[in-house]
């Protein structure tokens, strides 16, 4: 509230309704928690799923230390490889720049539940942490060996394997190679660090929030427009901020469409009339403003790494904070329902039979794809232009 200017707004608000100022301002919010990092394979059970929730990692230290990292849940845009290869980087102490990650082709990854519910960090994340950590106990044996130390007297940090009270020690880039030339390994030990892991959680990641939106009305015209936008977002410990960022920002740009603009609309033999893209309404930057997104971390308790979904964060909210933000700008006047989309058109209509004004004489909704090239039926509940 206070990033928001909550008070000030307000002000602004009730300064508008008493002028009488044709373009009023509504505030909307949105406090949601959301059951994300779709999973427990016993609760999609319970609700007869069709398969289970696990996820699938795999890691191969090859000879040339470099690392291969194989995932079940294939990205499309979200940054996966980045966060992965961080936590592999992290997990394993070897650079960023060595780590690989394979995905999206079955012959490379035959298992795996693949993207959905903002689940690949909380559930795909956590099966390649689990991965390396098998990487890890499998190396400690051979560095043990070569060092020839007990296994409980090495420590593993920024990845090298060190002798407690001794400088002695080797990274496990150099066990890695050690290991594949097998010329000195313990006994009945395979010349292989590669690790797999399936990784099944309890229950769900829980990430919430709260986003408020400034909404401005033309009484006059129905057109509502979106001034400001503010969220605090708890999404668990945080990957890479970057990424976390622009996951928010595009799931606002979707929640906002889907309460702005987008819309399927038929006519009376059921065809789609608006099925391309010139058609149908998606809002580009110009028409959304920049965001101010913030972000507080509470680790959750269903994994190691302590992360949340966020790929949903934005969506979630979005939509609601912005119908509210709409219907409390206009709310004085008597309006307490706009169907989603709020087109101009639909707003303008609300304002109307609030005031008991007959709709018969409509104006074009400006805003439409199409708009202007022909007259309004207000009997059409869609409102296409015809």
């Amino acid at each position: 509230m206070a990033l928001f200017d909550y008070a000030g707004l307000r002000r602004e608000q009730e300064d508008r309704r008493r002028s009488g100022d044709p373009v009023q301002l509504g505030i909307g919010i949105s406090t949601f928690t959301e059951m994300c990092g779709l999973a427990p394979s016993r609760v999609l059970g319970s609700l007869s799923y069709g398969a289970g929730g696990w996820e699938a990692a795999s890691i191969r230290m090859l000879a040339t230390g470099k690392v291969e990292v194989i995932t079940g849940s294939s990205p499309h845009g979200q940054g996966h490889e980045t966060a992965f290869s961080q936590i592999v980087a992290d997990q394993l102490g070897v650079p960023f720049e060595d780590v690989e990650i394979l995905h999206g082709d079955t012959q490379i990854a035959p298992k795996g539940m693949d993207t959905y519910g903002s689940r690949s960090l909380a559930v795909g994340g956590i099966a390649i942490v689990k991965a390396a950590e098998k990487v890890v106990a499998k190396a400690r044996k051979v560095a043990a060996h070569l060092l020839e130390a007990s296994e409980d007297d090495l420590e593993f940090a920024g990845g090298t394997f060190t002798v407690r009270g001794t400088g002695q020690g080797k990274t496990i880039q150099e066990i890695a190679f050690a290991t594949f030339t097998a010329h000195d390994l313990p006994e009945g030990m395979e010349p292989s660090l590669d690790a797999d892991a399936v990784f099944d959680p309890d229950n769900f990641s829980f990430p919430h929030g709260t986003h408020l939106a400034a909404i401005e009305v033309d009484t006059e015209t129905g057109r509502a427009t979106l001034r400001k936008y503010v969220c605090v977002d708890d999404v668990g410990a945080v990957v890479n901020p970057l990424i976390v960022e622009g996951q928010v920002h595009g799931g606002l740009a979707q929640g906002i469409a889907q309460a702005l603009y987008e819309e399927a609309n038929y006519d009376e033999q059921g065809t789609l009339v608006n099925g391309t893209f010139v058609d149908y309404t998606l809002p580009s930057s110009a028409d959304l403003p920049s965001f101010d997104t913030r972000v507080v971390s509470t680790p959750a308790t269903s994994n190691s790494l302590g992360v949340k979904g966020v790929g949903e964060a934005g969506t979630i909210a979005s939509t609601p904070a912005i119908v509210n933000g709409v219907i409390d700008a206009v709310r004085h006047l008597g309006v307490g329902e706009v169907e989603m989309p709020c087109t101009p058109q639909r707003v303008w209509r609300a304002i109307q039979d609030a005031r008991g004004v007959a709709t018969q004489e409509t104006p074009v909704d400006t805003h439409s794809p199409g708009a202007g090239l022909g007259s309004i039926d207000p009997n059409n509940p869609q409102g296409e232009v015809q």
